[in-house]
């Protein structure tokens, strides 16, 4: 059963901007030390649309998280960036990782779904896509299927 959804999209001409700010933290505060390192060996050059990407995802998580409690207060009040880690397996596939108080609320929350992303960039276009699915409950060693 799908919990939520969150889909956001992302100016990479104004990310790049704010990337070329060099008295700016924004990249420190919003993405993790793993995140910086993956879009480091990123092969091409302009690293705009992969932060841009990135960025989009954990918009489109925080908006997937939040569309699976409608009706009931906010988890958290504010959620830091780093605390929602854009992941890829050895094929260049994503995936949401959750860190510190977020992880915690998460498991608070009780219900432990699945997290499913897509990303993408094109040109001037970044965008993110997030659905929560409820997670299979987890059968003993003894059980069949």
């Amino acid at each position: 059963m799908i919990l939520g959804i969150g889909i956001d999209v992302v100016d990479v001409n104004g990310f790049r901007e704010q990337l070329s700010d060099v008295a700016s933290s924004f990249v420190q505060g919003s993405f993790t030390h793993g995140e910086q390192l993956r879009v480091s060996k990123r092969p091409a050059g302009d690293k705009a649309p992969h932060y841009a990407a990135r960025y989009a995802a954990k918009e489109a998580f925080i908006k997937a998280w939040s569309s699976s409690r409608r009706g009931l207060a906010p988890v958290l009040p504010n959620m830091r960036f780093t605390d929602v880690e854009v992941t890829e397996d050895s094929w260049g596939r994503p995936a949401i990782q959750l860190h510190g108080e977020t992880l915690q609320a998460f498991d608070e929350a009780g219900a432990h779904p699945r997290i499913h992303v897509s990303i993408s960039h094109d040109g001037p276009v970044a965008t993110a896509y997030v659905m929560l699915e409820e997670a299979p409950p987890h059968r003993s060693s003894g059980e069949k299927s």
